[in-house]
């Protein structure tokens, strides 16, 4: 069986300070740092071997991804990045602090735009001035996406959005790999791993409303030739 390994990024310093992160390209924090490695210490336990990884093109995500296959010494295995393992899109709320959003939006708002499905926050298009902040909010403004056609480009997702950008690439690189027997890592986010794990276990889009992945702590599953689940497991740190 195939082994399929997600491990969402440490803290990262817009995590530490409340703030919509998104696709915002910021850094892990020290303790973003330590999770990334200890994520690594618990692979190098179990002692999996991983014949291919795969991330994001995010700073935070990718180094999370290279710490901790440096702590498993594995960091030659073969990488892919890609923009569709970003995470979803905040849309206006990126930069925000969450707890200053529901002062303004209210709780049960901001938790709607937070966890549901298929809630969309507020689009940059409709708060064109901040579409520019540091040139970093609307993804065009990126160069690491000049080969994304424009129309793919977010100005806000929810997590059903956010699965439709993910899928694709599942099903033209990560599920053939897995299917040829490879050993699989994904170094991601909390939304874009929700996702996967939303397809992967065949979850509905009320019950995934309630699933969280820690940062640092690697989920682990087993699937069979035909990628249905055998067994799952969540490395987590001895208290």
């Amino acid at each position: 069986m195939a082994k399929l390994v997600l491990i969402r990024h440490g803290q990262s310093e817009w995590n530490a300070l409340n703030l919509f992160n998104g696709w915002v390209d910021t850094k892990l924090s020290d303790k973003g740092v330590a999770q990334a490695k200890a994520a690594g210490q618990l692979l190098a336990k179990e002692g999996i071997q991983f014949d291919q990884a795969y991330t994001s093109v995010l700073t935070r995500a990718i180094t999370t991804l290279h710490l901790a296959l440096e702590e498993a010494d594995q960091l030659w295995v073969p990488e892919v990045k890609s923009w569709r393992l970003n995470e979803r899109h905040y849309g206006a709320l990126q930069g925000l602090n969450k707890a200053d959003a529901a002062t303004k939006w209210g709780d049960e708002q901001v938790h709607q735009w937070r966890r549901s499905y298929d809630v969309l926050p507020p689009l940059l298009e409709d708060q064109a001035e901040t579409m520019t902040i540091d040139g970093k909010s609307y993804p065009a403004m990126d160069r690491r996406y000049h080969d994304v056609p424009a129309g793919e480009l977010p100005k806000g997702e929810n997590l059903k959005v956010t699965l439709d950008r993910v899928l694709p690439f599942w099903d033209s690189d990560i599920s053939k790999a897995l299917k040829d027997g490879k050993n699989v890592v994904i170094g991601a986010h909390g939304n874009s791993l929700r996702a996967l794990v939303k397809h992967v276990e065949q979850i509905s889009d009320e019950d995934i409303m309630g699933v969280e992945i820690a940062n640092g702590q690697p989920w682990v599953y087993e699937l069979d030739e035909d990628l249905n689940v055998a067994s799952k497991d969540i490395l987590k740190p001895e208290a």
